[in-house]
């Protein structure tokens, strides 16, 4: 694997002046990648913040109307929905590319790479939304071959549609952002935060989203968001999926495609990016810059689970509107430039991962140690991070503009500052990928949520007698409320190999199969955020017992059944 990625890593930065340029493969080079374009004036559709002078951002209904007007005619362009919100919102999603296609099979024919863009998964995070519509609209327009001849292009421009038009004023919405003055609310309409839900998939927003992957399985996916806080010298931060356990897709993005990236931006664009992270406050900046979670409840972490490519990009909320929408357009046209010039490579990635996952678990003892609980990394690089100072300051601050508490002002003077990059997770607890795990049939109930994720599931057609491993459960620990959900862990220890006979009916679920070690994180006892987590296997687990799901060390001889499809 490892020899793969590198010879990988030697191609991908091999095309980089070829994607710096924008000359995605068989195309000639392409005029686009300036936001707002020279001819705003005179291109049609608009998108609200561009008509409004960038001083609102578009509502559900505006969205409709940009899609529907852009749509008329096209041969390049098709649109179906997602889902629905909780409010009854119809969500758009646009498919691109030359020739066109509308399914699955089509898009695989092709032997290109579908890359899935999504944006205002937050709805006070609106640069996203407006970005991606005016990008499938310049792409659309572009008279030159472009990246829509290189790749299969899936937009959901406005997934949290309920929570795009809670409006309310920035300040109490998103205090630490420069504007619009209406915005959207965080949640959704059942109150839920979309990006923490990949794991519970409570939403009908996120099950549509899941329906869609498994469909679908996008090559690449690009979850577009805001910045908060922090006061730094970039437009534009990005992350790769964080988890350890992204062990095909993680370090490939992390280590190549995002940096590769960020040096054409950097020397083409003259646009300053770096990895995603915040000071613990801007009066402490020396303690380090810090990055997010890395538990899968989060998109991209989910994402890279699944051995994809997944990118994460936060437009600084500091900068005025306008130029957020800029960066965020900067960033999502030149990343699709590089995916095109480097196709190959980026389809290479998954089916690498699915290949190995697959052989892990096949072959007796041949899996490594994959982490299902981590924490931050307890030996961080250090680097230089770019620093705005801050000035005391007796007179109140402007709130909306900076998003500054009262006392400090801005100078927009930027300082170079050494300091801790606590950007990476370490294992804390590791766990191999067994055979298979086993359900009994009485606990039927898991079955649906495996399924959601695409995770693939048989029945014993007989009963039989394997070798496995017990977890017995020696503590059971219960956080605070968060989302309608107690989280919860469990402590224990697993049992030697013993000979255990199941009946027939039992649920099998095997680890040699591409989303193995997805199915890891969510079926193990003891990962920070399985099914286990979110209350999934409350009713069948106490202090003392036994955890219903088996590990199965050897092959299963007897013979095994698919489920049908609901």
């Amino acid at each position: 694997m490892l020899n793969s990625m590198r010879r990988l890593t030697r191609l991908f930065l091999g095309a980089t002046l070829a994607a710096c340029a924008g000359h995605p493969v068989g195309g000639t080079p392409s005029p686009q990648g300036a936001y707002p374009p020279r001819d705003l004036a005179n291109r049609r559709p608009l998108t609200r913040a561009e008509a409004s002078g960038f001083t609102q951002t578009s509502s559900y209904a505006d969205v409709m109307v940009f899609i529907e007007t852009l749509r008329q005619p096209s041969t390049d362009m098709y649109v179906t929905s997602l889902g629905r919100s909780p409010q009854g919102k119809d969500l758009p999603l646009i498919i691109m590319s030359r020739p066109l296609v509308k399914t699955p099979a089509e898009a695989k024919r092709l032997g290109r790479p579908i890359v899935l863009i999504q944006a205002n998964i937050h709805g006070g995070e609106v640069e996203g939304k407006e970005a991606l519509l005016s990008l499938l609209r310049d792409l659309k327009l572009d008279p030159y071959k472009n990246v829509i001849d290189s790749l299969v292009i899936m937009a959901v421009p406005i997934y949290n549609a309920d929570g795009n038009d809670a409006l309310g004023p920035q300040a109490r919405n998103r205090g630490a952002q420069n504007g619009p003055e209406q915005i959207g609310q965080r949640p959704n309409g059942q109150n839920l935060d979309l990006n923490r839900d990949y794991i519970k998939a409570e939403a009908p927003e996120t099950k549509a989203a899941l329906k869609l992957i498994n469909g679908w399985d996008p090559d690449v996916l690009v979850d577009l968001h805001t910045t908060n806080g922090s006061y730094h010298g970039y437009a534009l931060t990005w992350a790769p999926p964080l988890n350890p356990a992204s062990r095909f897709s993680g370090p490939f993005t992390r280590d190549t495609v995002l940096p590769v990236l960020a040096d054409a931006l950097r020397r083409n664009r003259r646009m300053q990016t770096f990895p995603y992270g915040n000071f613990v406050s801007q009066d402490s900046v020396q303690q380090g810059w810090f990055t997010y979670d890395h538990r899968p409840r989060f998109g991209t972490n989910y994402y890279g689970l699944r051995g994809r490519i997944a990118i994460l990009s936060e437009a600084y909320s500091h900068d005025p509107f306008r130029t957020r929408i800029a960066s965020t357009y900067a960033f999502v046209h030149d990343l699709l430039s590089l995916l095109a010039a480097n196709y190959e490579d980026v389809l290479e990635v998954g089916r690498e991962a699915d290949r190995m996952t697959t052989a892990y678990a096949s072959t007796p003892n041949s899996s490594p140690l994959i982490p299902i609980r981590s924490r931050l990394t307890t030996n961080p690089l250090r680097g230089d991070v770019l620093v705005e100072d801050l000035v005391r300051d007796l007179v109140d601050t402007v709130r909306h503009e900076a998003g500054l508490r009262p006392g400090l002002r801005r100078t927009g003077r930027m300082r170079t500052v050494r300091m801790p990059i606590i950007d990476r997770f370490e294992a804390t607890l590791d766990q191999s990928l067994p055979y298979a795990w086993v359900i009994p049939a009485a606990q039927a109930k898991l079955i649906e949520p495996l399924r959601r994720h695409g995770i693939a599931v048989e029945q014993l057609a007989e009963r039989a007698t394997v070798n496995a491993r017990r977890f017995g459960i020696d503590s059971i620990a219960r956080s605070r409320a968060f989302q309608g959900h107690q989280e919860t862990t469990l402590g224990g220890r697993w049992s030697g190999a013993d000979t255990v006979t199941l009946e027939a009916g039992t649920f099998v679920i095997r680890a040699g199969q591409p989303l193995g070690i997805l199915a890891l994180v969510l079926l193990e006892p003891q990962s920070d955020d399985g099914l286990v987590t979110w209350n999934f296997l409350d009713e069948w687990i106490q202090q003392g017992g036994t955890y219903p799901v088996l590990r199965i060390i050897d092959r299963i001889t007897a013979p095994l059944r698919g489920i049908r499809e609901n």
